[in-house]
């Protein structure tokens, strides 16, 4: 996953920006509003998405075309999300915000 081609960070950067962005403005779950409070969540968003393979597992097998490479998609997503959520919360939490 260090040495990952283009195509592959196009993908995870494309997972980061749906998932970043149905979380900031489709469920307004954020700490601070504005574009780049998103632009913040895309890149843990991408990082989220870079690790959920490795931690989560390589799943599902059974269905090859929900893979890139090293990528998993399904993995990625909940990699994504877990991230972002995770860090939605410490803000939150380190503001004092309900």
């Amino acid at each position: 996953m260090i040495g990952m081609d283009f195509i592959s960070f196009l993908i995870l950067l494309i997972i980061s920006v749906v998932v970043s962005g149905i979380l900031h403005y489709g469920l307004n779950y954020y700490v601070t509003p504005g574009f780049w409070s998103f632009c913040s969540k895309v890149v843990l968003g991408w990082v989220g998405a870079w690790l959920g393979s490795p931690v989560l597992g390589y799943w599902p097998h059974r269905f090859p075309f929900l893979q890139y490479g090293d990528i998993w998609f399904i993995p990625a997503i909940l990699g994504s999300l877990a991230v972002l959520l995770l860090a939605v919360d410490l803000g939150k939490m380190v503001r004092g915000a309900p």
